[in-house]
């Protein structure tokens, strides 16, 4: 699945979360829904979305809350705020948290449907030339990397690897597709050359206090991850 069509869902109400997440579904999004502010932030963290869906009030914390967090963490999901409050200073404050919009229920599928559409599309569109994850900070302008701001060195193979990893946080990578994206070519390779750069990686970073790890998923391939919230 595509991260361009992963959804995130945060709502504790049983009857619009299936709501939401059957219309989704039905357009061909995958939807991951959670009820509470801890499993959204685990969620985000560990996962890329191309968007997410928060209402303002879910246990553990608010809409606001989260929305703060991931900002603060520089963490660039787009999220939509879903609230009942209409007033003006609720809007203001909801942007001012770091959501890019906000809806008001009662409101239309088709009306959800389209603002998560424009968020998607805003995000598949948006030129990012510095990928973060953790305390990793990979500026693809320069191929230059950074761990809490001080410089990792890494091989251009290297940080392709990792740039792949990180901008499909938590999706698992095969070595076909790293062969292809990293190496140009799957002609002639050993495909055992990706295992020894995940090794390389692996040392290099076991180094530092990244708040990240590549994970061997058996069979298939890699898949870079972030520590939850707290760790």
């Amino acid at each position: 699945m595509s991260d361009s069509k992963r959804i995130l869902i945060v709502e504790d109400d049983e009857v619009m979360g299936a709501l939401i997440e059957r219309g989704l579904a039905g357009e061909g999004y995958q939807v991951v829904w959670v009820t509470n502010g801890m499993e959204a932030l685990m969620a985000a963290t560990s996962t890329t979305f191309a968007a997410a869906a928060v209402d303002v009030m879910v246990p553990d914390m608010t809409g606001f809350e989260i929305c703060r967090h991931l900002r603060k963490h520089r963490n660039p999901l787009p999220v939509l705020l879903i609230t009942a409050r209409d007033a003006v200073e609720d809007r203001v404050f909801g942007l001012d948290s770091g959501a890019d919009d906000y809806l008001v229920k009662p409101f239309a599928f088709a009306e959800f449907s389209a603002r998560i559409r424009a968020l998607v599309r805003r995000e598949a569109s948006a030129v990012k030339p510095i990928v973060v994850v953790g305390a990793i900070s990979l500026d693809t302008a320069t191929v230059r990397a950074t761990v809490a701001g001080a410089a990792l060195a890494l091989s251009a193979k290297e940080f392709s690897l990792l740039r792949m990893l990180a901008a499909q946080l938590g999706a698992t990578v095969s070595r076909t597709e790293i062969l292809q994206e990293v190496w140009g070519t799957t002609r002639h390779i050993d495909p055992t050359i990706v295992d020894q750069y995940v090794r390389y990686l692996r040392k290099k970073l076991a180094t530092r206090v990244t708040g990240a790890s590549i994970v061997t998923v058996r069979g298939s391939g890699y898949r870079l991850i972030a520590d939850s919230p707290g760790e």
